[in-house]
């Protein structure tokens, strides 16, 4: 009885073992793709496809564990690109409200750059706590 239960669970493991390589190969396979999406910059893609590994892969630990790496990556590059353009948006907000002369447009404007900046700033934030996780997570 006692050989009968040990062969059992030796049988158990071996396909538990057998069927382990496919999962992880299907998570290897998908991150493959999502380093290649990371490298031709369509960062959106990949934080949506890092969301389809972690659903479809969830014992994927080392997969998930670099896929957590480049979901940081991803999301600090997209910041990083919104504050570019949010800048540059600041920017010529301000040059257009030195140059107008009608008060109501320049008004009108002021708000325009406050929201700009208010999300500048707050781009800035989001960048510095992206920054501080990869920190902690090296």
């Amino acid at each position: 009885m006692k050989k009968t239960l040990t062969l059992a669970l030796v049988a158990v493991t071996l396909m538990m073992t057998a069927c382990k390589p496919k999962a992880d190969n299907g998570a290897a396979t998908l991150l493959a793709e999502i380093e290649k999406l990371y490298e031709d910059g369509q960062y959106g893609t990949v934080l949506d496809s890092i969301e389809s590994l972690r659903m479809h892969y969830p014992k994927a630990v080392e997969e998930r564990r670099r896929a957590l790496r480049l979901w940081q990556e991803a999301s600090l590059k997209m910041a990083q690109q919104d504050i570019a353009v949010t800048d540059s948006a600041l920017q010529a907000v301000t040059a257009q409200m030195q140059a107008e002369q009608r008060i109501y447009e320049r008004n009108m404007l002021g708000v325009k750059k406050d929201s700009l900046q208010a999300r500048y700033e707050a781009l800035i934030g989001v960048v510095r706590m992206i920054r501080k996780r990869m920190a902690s997570s090296e």
